[in-house]
């Protein structure tokens, strides 16, 4: 009887073992995951303010001055400056990526799957952030 007391006594004494080496393995895992969503999201960042300062450029060549020369038949010169303006990005396209960036790092921080979660929550975000946008575009349409 003692014997069968010590063989119960070291199954459970392994078997709590093996219960926390399990525990800290999805402690380890817990932890990748948080920083996978974490490096997902500051992506989405890094990627937007990498097209934000591409705009900022394409404004600044777009909205230098143009210089014009005319010479009239009597030989004097006049000189016309005229400056451009940038149209610049629609509310429509706006919406759409800034609905993009938030909906992929939402799905990625609520879904298990964080990659499938991150481009359903993309799509989604891209759709709700295109439909509004389309609206604020119509909204000052109206108003010119």
């Amino acid at each position: 009887m003692k014997g069968l007391y010590i063989l119960l006594a070291a199954i459970i004494f392994t078997s709590c073992q093996h219960q926390s080496k399990e525990d800290v393995n999805k402690a380890k895992q817990a932890s990748i995951d948080s920083m996978k969503v974490e490096i997902n999201k500051q992506r989405v960042i890094d990627s937007m303010k990498t097209e934000m300062a591409k705009i900022k450029e394409e404004q600044k060549v777009e909205s230098q001055k143009v210089v014009v020369v005319q010479q009239p038949a009597n030989g004097q010169t006049t000189t016309t400056t005229t400056t451009t303006k940038k149209k610049g990005w629609s509310a429509t396209a706006k919406g759409a990526v800034i609905g993009a960036g938030v909906g992929a790092a939402t799905g990625a921080i609520v879904s298990k799957k964080k990659g499938e979660g991150a481009i359903i929550g993309g799509l989604a975000g891209a759709a709700l952030g295109t439909g509004t946008g389309a609206v604020i575009d119509s909204k000052n349409k109206k108003k010119e």
